[in-house]
């Protein structure tokens, strides 16, 4: 028997995105569009209505905007949403906001009348609708407490273990509730998120204001320090790199990895390369295989290896790759890898 199509709701004010988006989607033999509406009011009866797998939602509508729409179904009806709409590059602080109320992922709306960004956008938008319909949900009770930063005598020093963190989809919540629960003195983190280069930089302040530790955008060349965190600038890879007993950061534009840039593969075969045993790396939720070879060097090198279990991940694609081969010395829910860290820092 073939498997059920996946049922999508677009929802978007524009007559003619409405009708783009419809026929994008529809051309997918996987995807069925049940139905379109103008407002979240129309929406809300389609979703009770028709109980569509998947909504495409745009931010900029009457009546009420997306993200109030959005913080008001997954408090009342949680399912995935994939975010659809010209603000997910003019406007940042939006998208991390629809990330943080359970968006599963976003898209931005195509440039009409551009053949090729058509073109890339249609085959994006049906991969995530897709990767949506199968993903766990995840709502936030509240926002995460803003952190108490470490001392300057702490922010100085150089640190003599490494922690890197690989994520994808979903991973911007997954790695928000790690560094929100580390303490300031924690070991140097390393973050390879998959993000667009407009959003990194909101990515890391974001962390910076609720955790502990001081969080940035990583710079080429930048050493590496206790209490500190650093997000892979997006469209850029993040390397560790050593000279002498100090490390440092390495940021560069080669080639994608994976399709992938930044890559978690590069940053984890780099840490197993430059810090070996003196390391712990993470894989969190995501979809496809990016970092399961790279986790697989770091526990050959001896590293303390981990993967985000299946209960937990939205998409258990990359943890589970790992998974499976061999990589992760540990599998563990979500709220417990952050105890895991604390307790191997203080080893």
């Amino acid at each position: 028997m073939a498997e059920r199509r996946a049922r999508v709701l677009v929802v978007d004010d524009s007559a003619l995105v409405r009708k783009l988006l419809t026929a994008i989607l529809g051309a997918d033999p996987e995807l069925e569009v049940i139905g379109s509406a103008a407002d979240p009011y129309e929406a809300r009866e389609k979703i009770k209505a028709l109980s569509p797998d998947v909504i495409t939602l745009d931010v900029e509508m009457p009546k009420m905007d997306g993200l109030t729409f959005l913080r008001n179904l997954m408090r009342l009806r949680p399912m995935p949403v994939v975010m659809v709409s010209s603000l997910t590059e003019a406007n940042a602080d939006v998208t991390m906001a629809a990330l943080e109320l359970g968006a599963i992922d976003f898209v931005s709306k195509p440039k009409l009348g551009v053949a090729d960004g058509l073109t890339a956008m249609a085959e994006e938008l049906c991969d995530k609708v897709k990767m949506a319909a199968r993903a766990r949900v995840r709502t936030r009770e509240q926002p995460h407490a803003a952190g108490v930063k470490a001392p300057h005598t702490i922010e100085l020093r150089t640190t003599d273990r490494v922690i890197a963190i690989g994520a994808s989809t979903g991973g911007t919540e997954a790695v928000a509730d790690i560094l929100a629960a580390l303490a300031p003195d924690t070991p140097a983190v390393l973050i390879a998120q998959h993000i667009p280069e407009v959003f990194s930089k909101r990515f890391a302040e974001r962390l910076d204001r609720i955790s502990a530790l001081s969080v940035a955008e990583a710079s080429d060349g930048e050493a590496v320090l206790l209490g500190h965190a650093y997000v892979a600038p997006g469209d850029h890879h993040l390397r560790l790199a050593r000279s002498g007993a100090k490390y440092y950061c390495r940021v560069t534009r080669d080639g994608p990895i994976n399709r992938h840039r930044p890559a978690v593969d590069a940053l984890f075969e780099s840490v197993a390369n430059e810090a070996r045993a003196n390391a712990l790396g993470v894989i969190l939720t995501g979809m496809g295989a990016d970092g399961a070879e790279g986790l697989c060097c770091m526990k050959s090198a001896g590293a303390v290896t981990i993967a985000q279990d299946r209960s937990t991940s939205v998409v258990w694609g990359m943890p589970g790759e790992a998974v499976r081969r061999g990589a992760a010395v540990e599998t563990l829910p979500l709220p417990r890898i952050a105890q895991r860290i604390q307790l191997w820092t203080q080893r």
